[in-house]
């Protein structure tokens, strides 16, 4: 049992650390830009399927994921040259259905391009084995790769912030938009570098993705509710807090996948433990929602008003 904790415990940090790679784009676009984008988790898809593709033609999954970032650099920065910076000003109900246009337009392009058909991405070669963590417990290696890139991707988000006058700026936006503006700082420029960087990050999480998981035009939807819901947990605007709020989900979501069942079962008979399991994990992270806006309404690092 200490094993299985163990191993789905990574696993939970895992895909914490891949939501957080969506979601710190999406607070910050959210956060400082007041805009909904339900079109990030796309750019998350089409980031998979660029990896697969420049793999594929490069015949490394390295090239191929190197090249993935500054293309979807370049998606995030045409889409807000050509279409989010005329919506800034609109009401949040006109950018939610601009962008879902945006998302039923994108996910049809991409059916075009690659099908309807699933993809798949082998691992790399040099990161296919695993290695032993405790005992008889061995872990992918990739996986682990997965974990340190996040990290690594969170602590240089967390120096840029804090560190840099761009940073800076963006602290003085996500508090107070309309004094920055006023101070002389380029709005434009800088929501262009937000809405670029974010659609990177978000490209970035799906072509790490990819080795793991099937690549597939639904792929975005999906993670784009959790996405949601870690940067409502984290308080809407901070990278800390979409931190936070990622391993939280992810940990909250994985272990009551593998352990609600097993827990009800001393309450109840297997099968409608089993039963019961199922319908009750996707709801967890829900409820984990709802009970830390009840304790504290502007999410865990939110700002208060």
């Amino acid at each position: 049992m200490t094993s299985l904790f163990l191993l789905q415990l990574l696993n939970g940090m895992q895909f914490g650390i891949l939501l957080f790679l969506i979601a710190a784009g999406l607070t910050l676009v959210f956060g400082i830009m007041d805009f909904v984008n339900l079109a990030h988790g796309v750019i998350y898809m089409v980031g998979a399927y660029l990896a697969v593709t420049f793999t594929q033609v490069t015949g490394s999954y390295g090239l191929g994921l190197l090249l993935t970032l500054p293309a979807t650099l370049l998606v995030g920065l045409v889409l807000e040259l050509l279409v989010f910076r005329k919506l800034y000003d609109r009401p949040h109900l006109d950018q939610v259905l601009a962008t879902f246009g945006l998302v039923m337009i994108i996910s049809e392009g991409v059916e075009m391009i690659w099908g309807s058909a699933p993809l798949s991405l082998d691992i790399p070669e040099m990161l296919s084995g695993s290695v032993p963590l405790a005992g008889p417990l061995r872990y992918p290696v990739f996986r682990l790769v997965v974990i340190a890139a996040g990290l690594l991707t969170a602590l240089s988000l967390w120096l840029i912030i804090t560190r840099t006058r761009i940073g800076m700026r963006l602290r003085a936006g996500a508090t107070n938009r309309s004094m920055v503006a006023a101070l002389g700082v380029d709005i434009k420029s800088l929501f262009t570098i937000i809405f670029a960087f974010g659609a990177m990050l978000a490209g970035f999480a799906g072509a790490m993705v990819a080795p793991i998981l099937t690549v597939d035009p639904g792929m975005g939807e999906s993670v784009l509710i959790l996405a949601f819901v870690v940067i409502v947990i984290g308080g809407i605007g901070s990278v800390k807090g979409a931190f936070a709020g990622a391993l939280l989900v992810g940990l909250v979501d994985t272990l009551g996948r593998s352990f609600g069942p097993i827990i009800l079962r001393a309450v109840m008979d297997p099968s409608a433990a089993g039963q019961a399991g199922r319908v009750l994990a996707p709801m967890l992270v829900y409820i984990l929602m709802a009970v830390i806006l009840a304790l504290r309404p502007a999410g865990l690092f939110g700002a208060k008003t």
